[in-house]
């Protein structure tokens, strides 16, 4: 709460509240939230889950009240990072986001990992939450505590919490409302409603609500997208029935249903393949030569579709090479549909013979888009929360704290974020080869067309995901805490946490429904007459289940299209306690300890894309279910670790300052493991994989903290200072591997500075800021494959797209490749089925027809001996790049911020008119671990402004504001697609310039 006493409550803030500790950079809120605070007038935060003032606090901790968060016009939490130091944000590519403190945030993606930042509400921890979705309204304050808080907030706290304080009911009536105006067509508004029922019970009611239109333009369909349509409500009550006893209960309800954008526009810089290997030149559609179709665009087997180069390069806004890609290659030259009438030798494929991406353009506008599929979004969450205070003495509290959470989220849109062109060759008046009878144009594509259960009727190739998650979370908490008169005081407590979700990520792609219907589910196998239908329940068949059902009633039994399923069930508990000993008057030692089990249980499901159960026979699917996705044993992981900090700070009489704490601290964190997700349910003897770890490890981190806080001039200046050092163990960052966030761990330390001021002059003038610098480093033996970078340069492997159920590039031996491409058989098609070979698989993978290799496996054929799993690098997955020294994903060395107001009296004070300005910066830093000039985001900045009008006595305010004044675009993070779609990137950036006039009444 914020605690001002009764004699300073008026139209002006005392200067010490308005030059606060820097880490609190924004005026404490006045009126009815106000109360008496025995320490003076400083913002009184629960860091320490115990009322106490900030600046008597050790812990680097930055605060906000609800007039803070107005002046910085900080509307939800992504914005925090315009007033925290070392703190970066971005979305993440599905359902959650990436908020890091000091270099340490979320870049594990597995539904199995944890959050590194703790997001509580009202101090109770959420592990799915929608910080990144909503926006704040009548909050109390929202706290940002840097660094590990393993103690008290517990085993996901490694980087630091975000504490979501709302305003509580109290005994006086209070009536706000507030309504908005802007670009985009924006309408806001919010209000808030507190009544006191009787002397010892209050309710108070709150809600918010947005609707604008899209900040990105679908040139394609000629529609505004990324618009919001969400609401917001909050009820609560609280009832102190005696001096020793307070009950409140809170309700929050979050709900949102538009066509927000789950992601950016995609770039690629396009990967042609090499035109020669050694000298042997590589046929790519438009040389002279090629006898034949099969192999017209050889060269794109070489490609990985879009090359590891900077993503402010123009070329960066071109797209992927998809004659490489193996979906095309399949529809391109393993699947004919007929002869035309009179022509008996001009066999028609699938799929038109170019690549479907060749004359696809992009807009070098962030904000401009092209796609077929506008974006679908929905999402619910709902908090309970209910808390009791009791006084079992004096000095003595007892604390009870119960949560329950039900979150919910649907978000769907374009995968390729551009237009294709013509996919689908026409199959008007084919004819089968053997009978001459028209073929069937059940799922087959007359006048180009393909119709797709789930995306409907187009010429060329669509691709849509689908993110969904549907989580819930139970907490309890039991605490007793102290406040004797001596000099020791303790907080003892016990925790237990119950979470479950279920994360679904599916991807639709009208060539994967093609394939499935003509590859596999034609009578007799490749052939052209009829088609076979494969309904649920099909065994011994080796034809793939197509879902007849549209995107939004799926009966999620379908192999035509590619599901990541994940299944996760987390339990944990926990016992803590603090103890706190006045040494002396001026010296504090703090020392806590927390030890923490938890149990994470995982349901493997692997997935089936274009698996049928065909029982192993050579030219089968390689899978070994038609339908459905069957679960594997769950998967148990258990731990129990031990957390704790020891803190000691000193509150000199240094004479020139009012107040000066300096204070010292060495923590340890925890973060759990988890689960890789299975990948794709493969018979063995058609493909083999090189085995990848199942599990991946918890994160622990040791941290070392100085500081001091500073207050001057009878608290017209603040100034704050913290150092810090990390060692941090197996920190868990993912990328896709074979279709799955594949997590790994890697040591690394940080290290870095803080400053943090405010100056308040006089009443009419303010100036806040605050800086951050940070250095990362990952450690020595550090290393990972780098799918944008597999070969690391080595001239003697080569890059080689597979066939279409392995899901990644491989590398395979020069020599070989080039005796391949040599070979004069290579013209008539096996090459290509040989170079697949290469990649993973069993000797018998590309075997099509042995009749070409009078029956011998391929190797044979071409008289090599080479197994990929035993005899290239990793498998063939590539080459280990060394990554120590590396920096660490989305940790700029250096943030800063500067924001000043100015506050004009008009008609002898009856108005005031308040000018303010804040500039924000971050320096440069990188997407991923690799560091390379693909991964490198540039520095930005951000400016914005704000005029209010407020007349005092009435409580009236009008307000005008510029949000990123300079309509800027910047690329905030990225996220790298898999190998199988060519590896493009999707890039997030901010919002783009948005101005708004608001008016506020108090009553």
């Amino acid at each position: 709460m914020l605690h001002i006493r009764p004699a300073r409550i008026s139209r002006t803030v005392s200067l010490l509240a308005l030059g606060i500790a820097i880490a609190t950079p924004a005026a404490a809120q006045q009126g009815p939230q106000a109360e008496e605070a025995t320490d003076g007038n400083l913002i009184i935060v629960t860091a320490q889950k115990r009322e106490e003032a900030i600046q008597d606090v050790p812990i680097a901790i930055s605060a906000f009240s609800a007039e803070a968060l107005d002046n910085y016009k900080i509307e939800s939490g992504s914005e925090l990072l315009r007033a925290v130091p070392n703190v970066n944000f971005s979305k993440s590519n599905f359902s959650m986001y990436n908020f890091s403190i000091r270099g340490i945030g979320t870049k594990a993606i597995s539904a199995s990992s944890d959050p590194a930042v703790a997001v509580s509400f009202n101090n109770t921890p959420l592990i799915r939450n929608r910080l990144f979705e909503s926006e704040l309204f009548d909050m109390q304050r929202v706290e940002v505590l840097r660094g590990p808080q393993g103690t008290l907030y517990g085993r996901n706290a490694t980087a630091g919490v975000v504490n979501l304080i709302p305003a509580l009911p109290d005994d006086m009536f209070g009536l706000d409302t507030k309504v908005e105006v802007g670009n985009y067509k924006t309408m806001r508004a919010s209000g808030m409603i507190n009544v006191p029922i009787t002397d010892t019970l209050a309710i108070r009611a709150a809600g918010a609500l947005t609707s604008r239109d899209g900040f990105d333009y679908n040139t394609f369909t000629q529609r505004r997208v990324n618009g919001r349509q969400l609401w917001s409500t909050r009820l609560s009550m609280q009832w102190k029935p005696s001096d020793r006893l307070k009950i409140n209960a809170i309700w929050q309800h979050f709900d949102e249903d538009d066509d927000r954008s789950r992601t950016g526009k995609q770039l690629c810089t396009r990967d042609p393949g090499p035109a020669e290997i050694n000298g042997i030149r590589i046929p790519d559609g438009t040389q002279p030569g090629v006898v034949t179709p099969l192999e017209e665009n050889l060269r794109g087997r070489f490609s990985q579709g879009c090359q590891s180069a900077s993503l402010y390069d123009d070329a960066a806004y071109g797209t992927p090479n998809g004659s490489g890609l193996a979906f095309v290659v399949a529809g391109q030259v393993v699947i004919p549909m007929g002869l035309p009438p009179g022509n008996a030798f001009q066999q028609v494929y699938a799929f038109l013979p170019t690549d479907p991406f060749v004359d696809a353009t992009q807009s070098r506008n962030l904000r401009e888009i092209a796609t077929g599929y506008d974006p679908v979004f929905r999402a619910k969450n709902d908090i309970f929360q209910g808390n009791v205070e009791f006084d079992v003495t004096d000095a003595l509290t007892f604390v009870s704290q119960t949560a329950y959470a039900r979150d919910r989220y649907y978000s769907s849109q374009d995968y390729n974020r551009f237009v294709s062109g013509p996919l689908f060759s026409d199959t008007t008046g084919l004819l089968d080869p053997q009978t001459g009878v028209p073929i069937s144009q059940a799922h087959a594509a007359p006048g180009g067309i393909f119709c797709d259960p789930q995306l409907g009727c187009s010429n060329r190739l669509l691709a849509v995901d689908l993110s969904r998650s549907r989580n819930r979370q139970w907490s309890q908490e039991f605490r007793l805490q102290s406040s004797f008169d001596g000099p020791f005081n303790f907080n003892l407590g016990v925790n237990y946490l119950d979470f479950k979700t279920q994360d679904d990520y599916f991807v639709f792609n009208n060539a994967f429904a093609y394939i499935a219907y003509n590859l596999y589910n034609r009578s007799p196998p490749y052939g052209t007459t009829n088609y076979d239908p494969c309904p649920i329940g099909t065994t011994g068949s080796d034809c793939v289940y197509v879902d007849p059902n549209p995107i939004d009633s799926l009966d999620e039994q379908g192999h035509n299209y590619f599901l990541s399923r994940n299944l996760v069930r987390t339990k944990s508990w926990a016992i803590f306690g603090e103890a706190y000993w006045n040494v002396t008057e001026n010296l504090k030692i703090t020392a806590g300890l927390r030890w923490t089990k938890d149990k994470k249980t995982t349901t493997p499901v692997q997935s089936q894309l274009l698996l049928g159960g065909g029982g192993g026979t050579i030219g089968t699917s390689g899978g070994n279910v038609s339908f459905g996705y069957p679960t594997d044993p769950d998967v148990v992981q258990k731990w129990s670790e031990p957390t704790g900090r020891i803190v000691i700070d000193w509150k000199p009489d240094l004479g020139f300052a009012d107040q000066t704490l300096i204070y010292a601290s060495a923590s340890r964190g925890y973060k759990g493991g988890g689960t890789n997700p299975p990948r794709p349910n493969l018979n063995p003897r058609i493909v083999q994989f090189q085995p990848l770890p199942a599990t991946f490890k918890p994160e622990y981190v040791t941290a070392f903290e100085i500081g001091t806080k500073n207050s001057f001039d009878g608290g017209r200046v603040t100034l704050n200072a913290t150092a810090f050092y990390y060692d941090y163990e197996d920190y868990q960052i993912s990328q896709i591997v074979d279709r799955i966030s594949l997590n790994e761990n890697f040591d690394a330390t940080s290290w870095g500075l803080e400053l943090e001021t405010a100056w308040q002059p006089s009443r009419a003038f303010r100036v806040d800021a605050n800086l951050g610098y940070l250095r990362t480093r990952l450690k020595k033996g550090a290393r990972s494959i780098d799918v944008m970078n597999r070969t690391q340069g080595n001239p003697d492997w080569v890059l080689l797209r597979p066939w279409i159920q392995l899901p990644s590039n491989c590398i395979a031996p020069r020599e070989i490749v080039e005796n391949i491409l040599s070979n004069p058989v290579t013209q008539f098609g096996v090459g290509l089925n040989a170079l697949q070979a290469l990649c993973g698989g069993s000797k018998e993978m590309g075997t099509f027809d042995p009749s070409i290799t009078d029956g011998l496996p391929l190797y044979q054929f071409y008289g090599f001996e080479y197994n990929p799993i035993t005899d290239a690098p990793n498998g063939g997955r590539g080459f280990f790049a060394d990554l120590e020294g590396n920096e660490l994903p989305n940790a700029p060395r250096l943030t800063f911020n500067i924001g000043a107001q100015y506050t004009i009296p008009i008609d002898n004070g009856d108005w005031e008119l308040t000018l303010r300005g804040d500039y924000y910066r971050q320096s440069k830093s990188f997407a991923r671990v690799y560091n390379s000039a693909y991964d490198r985001l540039k520095g930005w900045d951000n400016v914005n402004l704000a005029v209010t009008l407020m007349r005092p006595d009435d409580e009236l305010t009008f307000q005008f504001y510029v949000k990123n004044v300079f309509n800027k675009s910047p690329i905030t993070d990225f996220f790298t697609n898999s190998d199988d779609t060519g590896l493009s990137t999707n890039v997030f950036t901010l919002d783009p310039r948005i101005f708004g006039f608001s008016i506020a009444k108090r009553f």
